[in-house]
């Protein structure tokens, strides 16, 4: 059992090493082919933070948890009230004293850090506004399930959370990431000098007829995230020319796989007949949302067992 990962935190994939990411992969694959699980969080119980509204997040983690012999707790933000009811460090501090772990999906990648400074149990970035780790780790599984290590990948939309744990996660393992972002939505300076701190060379934009000519992965995601709902009239006309649909596909080779880490506003980001087409591959990359936190959470914990 791999143990670079025995009691860490998550708070970026720049946390993660190459050789942390094969693991938790190669732990992933194994587990999903055997359908077997390990049981590291027996007697454990580990708390889930959601100050967003969440789906795919808590029902994967969810389930990942008791999979794994461990008790999750939901803790919603109404009940919680971080940083409003008492400040994120004594949180930190007292759920350490109850919990084995906590997963959180919050706002603030600030308030992530610290509840992390302030807890000694191991914290996971179930999703910042600065970052998706998690997803980003299910979606290199994936695109290694359907088109190899070698993939070129081509994002489509906004320079978002996902957007930059996509450039921080192809300097670190060294793939081709191309950007189609318009101006004005770019990643912050702040992500690409982190990336080229990794190794990554020069993160640039590209024309979308560009990007996609010879590209094998089409990565899209929604155009309006959670609290940008009054932007989002200016947004569709600003990227209405990056719709994934027929006619856009059209632009990759027939080979090319259709990706959106969900929820998906269908009619605007990407269409019907290309999310439920033959060249999607987006419901088992949600899937692998599972089997990714499974092996992420079993290299945690595994070797602190026994």
């Amino acid at each position: 059992m791999y143990s670079g990962l025995a009691g860490r935190d998550v708070l970026s994939i720049a946390d993660l090493t190459r050789e942390d990411i094969e693991a938790v992969l190669a732990c992933a694959a194994e587990q999903k082919l055997s359908g077997t699980s390990p049981r590291p969080l027996e007697g454990k119980s580990v708390g889930m933070i959601f100050q967003r509204p969440s789906n795919r997040t808590r029902v994967s983690f969810e389930v990942a948890i008791h999979q794994l012999g461990g008790h999750p707790i939901p803790l919603f933000s109404q009940e919680i009230q971080l940083g409003e009811r008492e400040s994120v460090a004594d949180i930190g501090r007292i759920l350490d004293r109850y919990l084995d772990g906590i997963v959180a999906r919050v706002y603030n990648q600030s308030d992530l850090e610290g509840m992390a400074a302030s807890a000694g149990a191991p914290v996971i970035n179930a999703m910042t506004d600065d970052e998706h780790p998690c997803q980003v780790l299910a979606d290199l599984l994936t695109i290694r399930e359907h088109a190899g290590d070698e993939a070129v990948v081509t994002y489509l939309g906004d320079g978002n959370n996902v957007c930059n744990s996509w450039i921080l996660a192809a300097a670190i393992m060294g793939f081709e990431l191309r950007l189609v972002i318009p101006e004005g939505y770019e990643p912050r300076h702040a992500v690409l000098k982190r990336a080229e701190a990794l190794g990554a060379t020069e993160t640039r934009m590209w024309p979308v007829n560009t990007a996609l000519a010879d590209t094998d992965i089409i990565y899209t995601d929604v155009w309006t995230s959670m609290g940008q709902e009054q932007e989002r009239e200016r947004r569709r006309r600003d990227f209405a020319e990056l719709q994934v649909n027929e006619e856009l596909l059209k632009l990759a080779p027939g080979s090319a796989r259709v990706m959106h880490c969900l929820p998906a506003h269908r009619g605007e980001e990407i269409t019907d007949e290309v999310i439920d087409g033959a060249q999607s591959i987006v419901f088992d990359q949600a899937e692998n949302r599972l089997h990714v936190q499974k092996a992420l959470l079993t290299l945690i914990y595994a070797p602190l067992v026994g």
